[in-house]
């Protein structure tokens, strides 16, 4: 089978991270319990009378789609494959509103056509002429992990040489406030730097799109081969670490392999005992690191922990503020990502040093 490889990628988050020349140099602090994206001056990607059109999910998807096209060098992709969790939630939320508000009566189309999961992968479509595959994932939290396995095996299997793929979920007021009420949502508003202390319920809601251009060809500039990914619906805990050491077997690899183990903790004082039951045992001698304080939670925030091992294993530097331990401060060749949303839909990610 051939390699797959990261050749560009591209980030819009809670952090400013859309620049590719620093690497969490300059963090934004908040103190919240739902943050929003730091964006881009949008002007320098889409026409203004086009950007004022578009949602707001749909702005950050197209334009870290076409920052990772760029650093890839590329003009157009053999296939477009996204993962969301809500898709247009705004739209959604906008055309729900206006349906109650007349007595469905005189309703535009517009908020519903633009509210469809499928939305982003379809703009970025029409703005590169891109007319080949054409898929948006909608699996809850592990969506992005679905477009990352599908854009896999078509790489490997040769199907395709060029695929952009991406994780994209935008804020929405009404459902928020209604995580909020179910206590998915903190209660109290969090400093980010003391997320893991908070000892409360819920996590700190966020937002962002993720977008990385991957191939079955390396280039020079190429930041990491993709080994592999997995995703399990239910795990229990207690089968948490052999199915890890499975996964692990069928990709040749033994624990003392992986340099970093990055985790999605989200200060969930219930579900973040997942991640410790793999820190304090199986990697408590392995360097640990996590990035939901930053980028706050929501379906497809592991895109963001998977731009964060890209970074890592090409600069071989890990930045302070996501170290849940000080193990090494260099030689990062193997990173696995871990992630999982209350207790549900487990994802283990590979990538090496190509």
């Amino acid at each position: 089978m051939q390699k797959v490889y990261i050749n560009g990628i591209g980030s819009i988050s809670a952090q400013k991270t859309f620049d590719n020349k620093e690497f969490l140099e300059e963090i934004t602090p908040y103190h919240d319990h739902v943050i929003a994206a730091v964006e881009p001056n949008y002007k320098d990607y889409i026409p203004p009378a086009a950007a004022r059109r578009m949602a707001k999910g749909i702005k950050m998807g197209v334009v870290a789609a076409q920052i990772a096209m760029d650093e890839a060098g590329l003009d157009k992709v053999d296939a477009i494959i996204t993962g969301t969790g809500m898709g247009c939630v705004r739209d959604s939320e906008k055309f729900v509103s206006a349906i109650l508000d007349n007595k469905e009566q005189f309703l535009t189309p517009t908020s519903f056509i633009q509210s469809t999961h499928n939305t982003v992968a379809g703009q970025i479509a029409l703005g590169i002429n891109c007319k080949g595959y054409n898929f948006t994932y909608v699996h809850s939290s592990i969506s992005f992990e679905s477009a990352l396995l599908d854009a896999l095996m078509q790489l490997q299997a040769q199907e395709a040489e060029t695929i952009l793929i991406g994780g994209v979920d935008e804020s929405g007021k009404h459902t928020n406030a209604i995580h909020h009420l179910i206590k998915h949502i903190k209660q109290e508003k969090v400093d980010f730097s003391k997320l893991l202390e908070s000892k409360t319920e819920g996590s700190v809601f966020g937002e962002g799109a993720n977008f990385f251009a991957l191939s079955n060809s390396k280039q020079r500039n190429s930041y990491a081969q993709v080994l592999d990914v997995r995703t399990f619906n239910t795990l229990p805990k207690s089968q948490l670490v052999e199915k890890l050491m499975e996964f692990l077997l069928d990709n040749k690899l033994q624990l003392d392999d992986i340099d970093i183990v990055i985790c999605g903790h989200n200060g969930d004082v219930t579900y973040d005992q997942y991640y410790r039951e793999l820190t304090s045992s199986a990697f408590k001698n392995t360097q640990q690191a996590y990035y939901k304080h930053l980028s706050g939670e929501f379906n497809t925030a592991s895109a963001f922990g998977f731009w964060l091992a890209a970074k890592i294993i090409k600069s071989q530097h890990i930045p302070e503020i996501i170290t849940l331990n000080r193990v090494k401060d260099t030689g990062f060749k193997t990173v696995l990502l871990y992630n999982q949303y209350r207790g549900e839909n487990h994802s283990f990610t590979l990538l090496c040093k190509c």
